[in-house]
């Protein structure tokens, strides 16, 4: 059973920027794909960017395309979100996904995380 735990989150700025820590409660490096998605009030959870389990692969909706940035410390567990130049659209609760994955891909698909954080607040204020 992996266990994660978001981190970062918080009341920014327009045009601010934050960082979001996902920290695994065991290896993860080996095998394991990551995402982070974000779910509005009143709208469904949408993948915001996911990761294979090298780092090698990234993929980001583009939404926050050149805006965020996702990397991986596989030796800490831990996964990171950059997000650069917030916008109110931005704000939403946060959440860190794990699956395994070992064909190198990554995953979009919220229904294909096995593992899931408490998620973290991120508002964004004009």
């Amino acid at each position: 059973q992996v266990q994660l735990v978001e981190s970062g989150g918080g009341l920014v700025q327009v045009g601010g920027s934050l960082r979001l820590s996902c920290a695994a409660s065991e290896r993860t490096s080996s095998n394991y794909a990551m995402g982070w998605f974000r779910q509005a009030p009143g709208k469904e959870r949408e993948c915001v960017t996911a990761i294979n389990w090298s780092g090698s692969r990234t993929y980001y909706a583009d939404s926050v395309k050149g805006r965020f940035t996702i990397s991986r410390d596989n030796a800490k567990n831990t996964v990171y979100l950059q997000m650069n130049s917030l916008k109110p659209e931005d704000t939403a609760v946060y959440y860190c996904a794990a699956r395994q994955g070992y064909s190198g891909a990554y995953f979009l698909n919220e229904y294909e995380y096995t593992y899931w954080g408490q998620g973290t607040q991120v508002t964004v204020s004009s």
